[in-house]
Parts: C-alpha cells; structure tokens; sequence
C-alpha cells in the first residue's frame, strides 16, 4: 500500500477508419489485430456503393496496434496502403498503426525546456516497484526524446536512473535503491531537460512519494522455478507406453505428423522414459494438454477434470507426479481456460438448448441456432469452429476454470501451470487466478503465453513467468540467421532482462524451439555447430530455459505439425554430441550458483568479429561466458573492468573445452574456434574438471546400457 499514487498520463480512445479497397468482387471484408485479440469476426467491414471500397470504424487507445485485412473469411494480408508493415518479432509481417496523444502534435526535443505532460508517469503501485535482495527497483515514464537525464532522490541521495527501453511513444527509465524494507521510503523524480524539474506525488506540482514498508507487498516467484530447467514434452508424441489405449486411427510410431493424426504418445511413455528425464539434470517438465478432448494437440478441452483416455487415467499422473518429484522434477500442466471444444458439457447445452441454455452466458453467441461451422455464429479462438471462446467475466464460468485448479492441485499434486493464449484473457481473470492457485500453495508456478512484450501481466498480480519467445527471436536472428550484430544481440537480450523485475526475469522460460515453432536445429539449416552454440547461450543466460522434447538428440522438424515428430529415441545415445552437450550444460548450471541465479554483466560485444562476451555473477560467484558466432576462429580479449567490484580469481578453465586461461591484468585472453563458446568458471573451483570427467564416464556407461537395450529390444 502506498500513501501516494501518482499516474499522470493521458487516456485517450481515438476513433480510427480502417479502409480497404478491393482489387477483386470479395464477400467480406473484415479487420483483425491486436486490439480484438485477431478474431477474424470481431470487427467486420461494411462495402460502399462502389462494391469494392469497405470501410469500418473503431475505438482505438494511443500507442502502437497491429493489425490484417481477412479477406472473404480465410485470406489474412497487410494493408496495402499502409507504410509500416513489417515482422512482429515473430515472424509474421503485421501492419503497424500509431495513434498519438493530442500534446504530442509538437516535436519533442531534448534540451528545450519543454516537457509534454502526458508522457510522465510514475506508477506508484505495488505491482510496479520491485523489491528483490535488498533493492527496490522504481521506473519512470518520458515521452520519446524529450527529456535530458532523470535520476531519483532517496532522502538526502540521487540516483541516476537509466533508459532501459523506448517505444515508438516512450522512454522508460529505471533505478535500483538500496531498502531495507523495514522503514518507510520517501522519494521525489529530478527531470532536466535545459532546467530542472521535479517530479512528486502531485506530478510537477511537487509533493513527496512514499511507501509503507508495513503495507508493502513484494513480488514474490517460487524459489525452485528460478534458474530451473524445464523440459517440454507433447505427450501424444513422446512415448507409447500402453498400446492398449491407442486411438483407433492411429499411425505407426515415427510415421508422418499430420494435423490430426495420432501416434499414441501417453503418460506411461513418460513414466517409461522417466529415467532419461532425471539423467538429462532437469528440474520441472511441462506437459502440453492431457485433458480429454478431440484432437491430438489437446487444445480444445472436452472434460477439464479427467485425463484423456488415450493418454491414460487420473492416476496415472498421479503416479507419474509422485515418482519425480522426489528425484526433483515438477511437473507443470497446460491450461486451455481462454475456449474449450464443441463437446464441452456447457457448449453441448448451448447447442442444444440455444437461447433458453443456462450456458448461454458462458459463451458469446451471436445468433441462434448455434451452428458448429465456418465462420461460426459465435466468439472462438482466432476464428476457429471448434475453439469456442469462454466468456470469463460470467461468475459461473470463471468458477469452474478456477476450481479446476483445486481440483489438480488435490488429485494429482501438480505443481504449476502454463497458461494458452494468456494475453487473449482478461487480467482481472489472472489476478483472481493467482489468488487461488497461491492460495493452494506459495511454491506453485505461473507461466503465460505471450510472444511479445509481457510487462503488463508480471507485476506480482498476475502471472510468475512468461514463456520467453523474445530470447528465441534474439538467439534466431543472431545465432540461427545471422542477421544481427553481436552489439544488437547483446542488446536485444539486456533489454529483455531489464524489461522485467530481477526475480521475474531470473525465471522466464527462455526457449528455442516449441509446439507452436519450427525446431531451432531445422531453422540452423541442420548446422550442428549453430545449434549447440544457440544451447549454450539458452543454458548459460538468466532465466529458467525449456527443452522441447529431442532437442538433447538433435531432433528437426519444420513448421508445425513437422515439429510434433514422434520421439526418435534411436538418437538416445552416450555418443551423441547433442545429448552429451545438453547433459555437461545442466551438470555445470548445478554446481554453479552464478550460471543458475547470477545476475549478467555485458562485456564485449565485437560487431566485425561477431564475439559476445558476458559475465554473471551471484555473490562472490562468477562465470564468463563468451561466444564466437562467426566462421572464423578468434582470439578474444574480455575486459574484466564492469567486474572490477569482485575479487577476479587469476586463472579460469573452460567448462566445455578444459582449457585453463589465465587473466592478463585487466583481460582474459581465450582463442575460441569458429561457431562456438566457452564458459570459463574460475579454476580455483576445483570442480570444473571433475564434472566433465564423470560426465564422459556417464556418457559412456549410458552407450553401453542404450547399446545393450537396441540388442534385446
């Protein structure tokens, strides 16, 4: 609680006309974008008398919105008039809109004297200042270009406050201050910009901003999820372990993945296999849907409380659950709360019944009959017949997605969930979620969906985690594409680490490939040497990285569904480079504090050379971690200088090449060949040698067993 709030800032809904000229007769036009969640059936576009030129208007906030034109249903394309198409980060070419606030009409300069006011925002809320191992961390908001220097004043002390990002809109700044948080804190913002300004709890009128340390809540992450390695499993294509409950149409194991086809992947696989899981040195796995339901992604849920009868029964995840958990490995469900499938017992009412249905308000119908086609007359996922969206702001409904947390947390003991489609559900859903999943258990996790910028859902109300599609669109630009400098890629991975609070960002699950994107080895064009070195910078930045499923086995798969491959368990072998490189990077993360927990420290970043250096430091811990992305080798000097508050041991060894290194006075010198990485731990350790000894003398008694195994299948 605090006993000031300031938020001055400028909420403004412009009525923007979206215009479409048709080239060719079409019989619908309509707008999808970020501002309807991409329903293709939300905002549809009226023709004018011409037939060609179709037109609709819509409420719009200021800031940035992306958007499509869907032609006649199905074609989704750009404006054609628009000169801001271009890639989201996710590899689709969106159309971009800025609608700027009414104070913006003039230039912002810096220096002049003159500050908009609608671009200064202090949130002074618990949800927006991050208390973490003794620092509170205060942001601060300017309009783009518009101000000199900010820095924040504790007491008698001013801290200069840094520019972590910008918008198209915005500048964002942030500070870290030492709090104790015993005693309450006092604070004003010192803006220059030619003069001085100050910035309290009545905006530029003055006033002070203060916080309760009684009343202040900090955000908190379940401890065992920072720094953990997840591994990410889609059951129907992992194991068959009981052939017995195989669906009828099912294909041989190994066969072509298609969108609907099955293979027969179940929780008695993973029970089957769960020795691999153990050896590999994760500590959580998440499982894709398991819930009943049509189809083999299991996206589209027909009973929320039983497991589906062709991955086997409530039980068996019970079983499988209590199995790992002592040897130190979660297990995180995925829950599908934004839509359900057509057979749901709601939805079948509601189709039966129509109008009269006490379902009615569960869902978003827009006529009656409900007819189960497309399009069709009702809210669903991205358009699809067979998602039909939930309506969460109905009491009913929004209490049966919540108690089937409780339900999972007492039948199976579960520990987490990763949320779908989570930026397409409303945020006061999430804020009653988090109270009812901690209200089970503190330690339980929360991972949303989002593919883009998720400050907005991790500020302590919400969500634990998000699933960290901008790590992989860094890694795939500068690692996988090349397309990047080494100063862009160092930068793209600061600036996400930075977007969030300490905590928040030392658990983002960081990955390279999923489900829903082709497998990182497929898009290195099959490079070995590329996609051991995308590993290594995964396992050896901040946060908690995921695995999908084969990626240690060096797996390929295109775009979905050739990414859902059945598991190529031939590949398990000690000889394996994949597996025997995944393996070192998961025995090295434990037995250091620094590559699991440590904060990171750029170092080098050598645009002509394409090396990178970081540091990570946790305590009196430290790694350094460099990488040469060219296909040349190079002989890199890191400077020790941004470390120089630590004691700097005089010798390091490369954890993944053996070689001892030695600093030379305020730099250390390593050759590193092309394609590659070292990870450089001090030498003093003692146990850098003997974790890859017994990693060889595992990795050799594991060929033997998987030798002895494809002898006597």
């Amino acid at each position: 609680m605090l006993l000031a709030l300031a938020m001055v800032s400028v909420t403004q809904t412009i009525t923007h006309e979206f215009v479409y000229v048709a080239d060719q007769p079409r019989k619908s036009v309509a707008v999808a974008g970020s501002f309807n969640n991409w329903d293709r059936n939300a905002n549809p576009m009226r023709a004018d008398a011409d037939g060609r030129t179709w037109r609709t208007k819509v409420g719009l906030g200021v800031g940035q919105h992306q958007y499509k034109f869907v032609l006649d249903g199905e074609q989704w394309i750009v404006d054609p008039k628009s000169k801001d198409n271009r890639d989201d980060g996710n590899g689709n070419i969106n159309s971009f809109l800025t609608l700027l606030p009414s104070d913006y009409s003039a230039p912002a300069v810096r220096g002049d004297g003159s500050i908009t006011l609608s671009g200064l925002q202090h949130e002074a809320a618990d949800t927006a200042m991050y208390w973490d191992r003794g620092h509170l961390t205060l942001q601060f908001r300017t309009r783009k270009d518009d101000v000199e220097r900010v820095s924040v004043r504790v007491r008698s002390s001013n801290t200069a406050m840094s520019r972590t990002s910008s918008d198209d809109l915005y500048d964002y700044y942030r500070a870290r201050v030492k709090w104790d948080g015993k005693s309450d804190l006092e604070y004003v913002f010192n803006l220059q910009d030619r003069r001085a300004f100050t910035y309290g709890s009545k905006g530029l009128d003055g006033g002070t901003f203060r916080i309760s340390a009684k009343d202040f809540k900090p955000f908190e992450i379940p401890t065992w999820a920072e720094g953990a390695v997840f591994y990410q499993i889609f059951p129907e294509r992992f194991e068959n372990g009981d052939p017995s409950n195989d669906p009828a149409n099912s294909v041989a194991w190994g066969g072509k993945p298609e969108w609907f086809n099955f293979m027969g992947g179940d929780i008695a696989g993973i029970r089957k296999r769960a020795g691999h899981i153990v050896d590999l040195g994760v500590q959580g796995i998440y499982l894709n849907p398991i819930f009943e339901g049509p189809s083999n992604h299991g996206y589209e849920t027909t009973d929320y409380l039983k497991v589906a009868k062709r991955m086997g029964t409530n039980d068996d995840l019970r079983a499988l659950v209590q199995e790992l958990k002592p040897k130190g490995v979660r297990v995180v469900l995925d829950g599908v709360f934004n839509h359900t499938a057509t057979d749901f017992f709601a939805f079948t009412d509601l189709r039966d019944r129509g109008a009269e249905s006490k379902y009615r308000d569960w869902f978003f119908p827009r006529s009656f009959p409900i007819k189960v086609g497309d399009p069709p007359n009702y809210e669903a996922w991205f358009g699809f017949p067979s998602m039909p969206k939930v309506n969460l702001r109905n009491a009913e409904a929004r209490k049966y997605m919540l108690d089937v947390t409780h339900f999972w947390h007492h039948e199976a003991g579960i520990d987490g969930w990763r949320l779908d489609v989570a930026n397409e559900v409303e945020m006061d859903f999430w804020r009653d979620f988090r109270k009812t999943v901690k209200g089970l258990s503190s330690e339980q996790w929360i991972v949303g969906e989002v593919w883009g910028d998720a400050r907005q859902w991790l500020r302590g109300d919400q969500w634990d985690s998000a699933m960290g599609y901008q790590f992989r669109d860094a890694a795939l630009k500068f690692i996988a594409e090349g397309n990047t400098t080494a100063t862009q890629f160092i930068d793209a991975l600061l600036r996400v680490y930075e977007s969030y609070p300490p905590q928040v960002s030392r658990n983002l699950m960081n990955l390279l490939s999923s489900h829903d994107t082709p497998r990182f080895l497929t898009l290195c064009k099959g490079d070995r040497e590329l996609a051991l070195l995308g590993a290594t910078v995964q396992m050896t930045w901040p946060g908690s990285p995921s695995i999908y499923y084969g990626e240690e086995l060096g797996m390929e798969g295109a775009a979905d569904p050739d990414n859902r491959r059945g598991m190529e368990w031939i590949r398990l072998s000690g000889e394996n480079p994949f597996l025997k490189h995944y393996r070192l990077l998961m025995k090295l993360r434990a037995q250091s504090p620094a590559l699991r927990t440590g904060e990171p420290i750029q170092l080098l970043a050598d645009d002509a050379r394409r090396t990178v250096a970081y540091g990570r430091v946790e305590g009196s811990d430290l790694a350094l971690i460099a990488v040469n992305r060219s296909d040349q080798a190079h002989t890199v000097s890191i400077p020790l200088g941004p470390l120089s508050q630590l004691k700097i041991p005089s010798a390091f060894e490369d954890a993944l090449g053996g070689a001892t290194v030695r600093r030379a006075g305020a730099q250390l010198v390593v050759t590193l060949t092309p394609r590659s990485a070292a990870v450089l731990l001090p030498a003093s350790r003692g146990t850098n040698r003997t974790v890859r000894d017994a990693h060889r003398a595992s990795a050799t008694n594991d060929f033997t067993r998987n030798a002895s195994l494809r002898r006597h299948p």
